[in-house]
């Protein structure tokens, strides 16, 4: 257990070595390499999926294209923050950079990380009710309906964001309480750590009800799949049935992979980190950080959301594909042509010049 020490602000402080011990560690030196890689390849791959989604015109916009959109978006706002993160952990001296990714950085982070989770449930529920309903005429599988979703859905994150941010910078604690803490949760006055956990557990509920209905959405699904095959195993709908669940499972895989551990770790830590053992404040914190990297990772894997939901980016890539083909195909062409035309011109040259006879005398 950590040894108690006495701080300028007369707070009898007992975790103040678990936070030299943290700022001091090697692991931060993985975390920033990890976390750089993570930045480059998200910004590449978003970047690219944002400019088929926005920047390319599309003749007809589906509502499951616009929830792509906004995942897109959400995806790309991630690796943005990314760059303050690696700061965090480059242990920079400086208040102004801490208090940036604290109370804007993270916030930003984490806002856009529910937004992903959130609408990863939109598009399985489009997919799912298109199974039920195939003549589209539920409010999430409309375009105006998919719009006003959205729109509800950046507004109600952008509420919550803004209001911790608020109570963040109005009891912020003096620079001589927060210049040793590496981690934010550290930096909490009382009445904004009441809050941290109080969109902790909301946050915690909107979770588990995304996780529920994408299982059960794939459930259903199978079910659906299992008496179609019953009864006309080789027919179109089966087919379709087993496309559909198939790509329902990609979905909930990423879903799983990227955001239940991060879940399984978030809420105990916003409980207990503030324990008096130093040795379980570490484990908790890098426990917490390496959950947080996972879920990170959405942002590399959720193109292959992209890819099996949206033609439009599959006909993207396609065209690409065609286009690097046809270059190929042309410059070989030429090749050959070139080649063609030097070997008749040599042949011309031959059978013109005058062949010369000798004779023995």
């Amino acid at each position: 257990m950590a040894a108690s020490t006495f701080d300028p602000s007369g707070n009898n402080n007992s975790n103040s070595s678990c936070y030299e011990d943290i700022q001091d560690t090697s692991a931060h030196i993985f975390f920033m390499v990890i976390y750089t890689l993570v930045f480059l390849v998200g910004l590449f791959l978003n970047g690219f999926t944002l400019n088929v989604y926005f920047f390319r015109g599309q003749r007809h916009v589906s509502s499951v294209t616009l929830f792509l959109k906004n995942l897109a978006a959400a995806d790309f706002l991630i690796s943005l923050c990314l760059p303050l993160r690696i700061m965090k952990y480059a242990n920079i001296k400086s208040e102004i950079i801490r208090k940036v990714y604290c109370n804007f950085g993270a916030s930003a982070f984490y806002l856009n990380m529910y937004a992903s989770i959130m609408f990863m449930g939109f598009i399985a529920a489009n997919r799912y009710l298109k199974i039920v309903h195939p003549l589209g005429n539920h409010m999430l599988q409309t375009v105006r309906g998919a719009k006003i979703t959205s729109i509800l859905t950046w507004v109600f994150l952008i509420t919550v964001t803004s209001s911790y941010i608020l109570v963040s910078l109005i009891t912020e604690k003096p620079v001589y309480e927060t210049l040793t803490k590496v981690s934010c949760d550290e930096m909490h006055s009382k009445e904004l750590n009441v809050l941290y956990k109080i969109i902790h557990v909301f946050s915690a509920t909107i979770f588990v009800t995304v996780l529920v209905c994408l299982v059960f959405f794939y459930y259903k699904t199978s079910r659906k799949l299992s008496v179609a095959q019953e009864k006309q195993p080789a027919s179109i709908g089966s087919k379709k049935l087993a496309r559909s669940r198939r790509n329902m499972l990609v979905l909930v895989s990423v879903f799983c992979v990227c955001f239940v551990p991060y879940h399984l770790v978030r809420l105990p830590y916003a409980y207990t980190s503030k324990t008096s053992n130093c040795s379980w404040s570490q484990v908790f914190f890098y426990v917490k950080e390496m959950a947080v990297f996972v879920s990170v990772l959405n942002v590399c894997l959720d193109p292959l959301i992209y890819f099996i939901f949206c033609k439009a980016f599959r006909a993207r890539l396609s065209l690409k594909n065609a286009l690097a083909t046809t270059e190929v195909s042309t410059v070989a062409a030429n090749a050959d042509r070139r080649s063609s035309d030097t070997q008749s011109s040599i042949k011309r040259k031959l059978s013109l010049t005058p062949t010369t006879r000798t004779s023995v005398l």
